[in-house]
């Protein structure tokens, strides 16, 4: 006889026992033989079907399998057995036998007996773990988190206890968890667990006192005068306290269900200390230094201002504000170096201005509309001849606003106009004279108007005067020169003729002893008309 040899088998499923641990049957096999303590249980010859020999509980739940192993349906615990297989062969007889244990995964695992809460420092029986219909029993291991709970028998107590079916002979195994809590178990998921089942996680309301209190100021951003401030006491203790004395700039304001106050309208009288504390307790608190920023800007002038053209402007800006600033000014959306000055106004300084006042994240604009006006001035009138030489094109430049209505006192084609910029204007007229004119041009506005003419002679004048210019080009040349050496011996001449008469009349009156009050007037008006004649020649030349 050999060694025994042992086999697990599951509950309720077949179980297969072999026969000396699955070896080869012997060639020279007779019969093989199953048997217990309390009897046989089947038989087979050498090339024969197995007989069943059992009458009992086995009658109808055993086999033999083609390898001589045994086949015991729905076993139970019932079955925990030794069974020996018994071999036959040519004169040798041998019995292995085998131990069989039959084993059930517990059916399901759950907490129950649940507490209510958990208070930190508090040992409190968390609940009961449970698992049934088991065997062996099952052992339970509890969980925080999914990691394992050791037992230290302060803060953590773990108790077991196992109850027998006595029909079934499986077993219900129960584990109860004391737990000391701690505060990071607010959110904690507690679970228990046997062989490879988990119970479904399970969490708990922790309580504990308050230990500190903060003071928040809730805002969207920079307190300004005007807003509303609401103050909220944040407690650290669960269940949170439910009221509070909130200290507003040393007044006390009692809050009871609530756990904020809100300030209206703050002012910057309203900068200071502010306080929040728990009724029960009021050495428990916070506070909290509350700055209300003001901005505040003045503008003058301001909304539409209409100026007439070289007037001043005075520009002033009044700022109060609780902190640093910055400026910063455009013009029709255009960016200024440097704040608007108007000693002399033009109108290029019409137009919209707008001033950007910030202090951190606080901006504060204002604005003003500046129209500059004035009675329109003609600049330039001028005339030139066409590229083709069939016309000629005469332009008025003017200046004035509002914009000025530019007026021609003859016909033409091809009229443009250029745009109206810082109230400039400039208007061209394309004509085909054929006489020569006296072309007038004016531009007018509600404030007044403005005239200037310019002389257009004919092309056909013109282009004769152009041929004329060309072939008495010499001609003229020596003219002008002979004009010139002409008028300056006539220059020259005058001044000789007017020193011989003063020398004269001064030698007359040293003669005659008279007075020179009458000889020195005649020398003025003299030579006032030699200075008159002396300027027109010098004219002549320059012409």
């Amino acid at each position: 006889m050999s060694g025994m040899d042992t086999v697990i088998g599951l509950y309720g499923e077949t179980v297969e026992v072999p026969c000396n641990n699955g070896a080869p049957k012997p060639k020279d096999l007779f019969m093989t033989k199953w048997k217990y303590d309390d009897g046989d249980l089947l038989t087979q010859l050498k090339d024969q079907d197995a007989s069943v020999i059992a009458t009992d509980k086995y009658k109808d739940r055993v086999s033999m399998a083609e390898n001589s192993s045994l086949l015991i349906a729905a076993a139970t615990l019932k079955d925990e057995k030794t069974f020996t297989c018994m071999v036959v062969a040519g004169a040798d007889i041998s019995e292995y036998p085998v131990k069989l244990l039959i084993h059930k995964a517990p059916t399901g695992v759950e907490i129950t007996t649940l507490a209510t809460e958990l208070e930190i420092g508090k040992p409190t029986q968390l609940g009961q773990c449970s698992t049934s219909d088991a065997n062996p029993a099952a052992s339970i291991t509890w969980f925080k988190n999914k990691k394992p709970l050791v037992a230290d028998g302060k803060g953590i107590i773990i108790s077991s206890n196992v109850k027998v079916d006595e029909v079934t002979g499986l077993t219900t195994t129960s584990s109860t968890l004391q737990y000391s809590a701690e505060k990071g178990d607010t959110k904690a998921l507690f679970t228990c667990g046997a062989l490879n089942t988990l119970s479904s996680p399970v969490s708990f309301t922790v309580t504990y006192p308050t230990e500190r209190i903060s003071l928040h100021v809730i805002s969207k951003g920079p307190l300004m005068e005007g807003d509303n401030v609401t103050l909220k006491c944040k407690a650290d203790g669960n269940p949170p306290p439910t009221s509070f004395n909130f200290h507003i700039l040393g007044k006390v304001v009692k809050v009871e269900n609530s756990d904020s106050y809100t300030v209206t309208n703050v002012t910057r009288e309203s900068t200071g200390e502010y306080k929040c504390s728990i009724i029960d307790n009021a050495k428990m608190e916070d506070s909290k230094n509350i700055t209300i920023n003001y901005l505040n800007i003045s503008l003058s002038p301001s909304g539409k201002i209409i100026k007439s053209f070289g007037e001043g402007l005075a520009l002033t800006l009044q700022t109060h504000a609780s902190g640093e600033l910055k400026v910063s000014w455009t013009k029709d959306n255009g960016k200024l170096d440097s704040s608007p000055k108007f000693d002399k106004l033009t109108y290029s300084d019409s137009g919209k201005y707008e001033v950007v006042v910030t202090m951190g994240a606080l901006i504060k604009k204002a604005s003003f509309e500046l129209v500059v006006e004035g009675v329109p001035v003609i600049r330039r009138v001028a005339k030139r001849r066409g590229e083709d030489g069939q016309h000629k094109v005469l332009t008025c430049e003017a200046e004035g606003s509002p914009k000025p209505t530019v007026a021609w006192n003859v016909n033409g084609t091809s009229a443009d106009e250029s745009p109206y910029v810082n109230g400039k204007i400039t208007h061209k007229l394309t004509i085909v004279p054929t006489v020569n004119l006296t072309v007038v041009c004016t531009v007018s506005n509600e404030l007044g108007q403005d005239t200037r003419t310019i002389n257009v002679s004919t092309l056909f004048e013109e282009v004769r005067m152009d041929k004329q210019d060309s072939s008495d080009e010499g001609d003229t040349t020596k003219l002008v020169v002979g004009v010139i050496v002409g008028l300056l011996l006539a220059t020259v001449a005058v001044g000789l003729a007017y020193w011989l008469y003063v020398k004269k009349s001064k030698q007359g009156s040293w003669k005659t002893g008279e007075k020179e009050e009458g000889s020195t007037e005649e020398s003025k008006k003299l030579e006032e008309k030699i200075e008159e004649k002396l300027e027109e020649n010098s004219q002549k030349v320059e012409v």
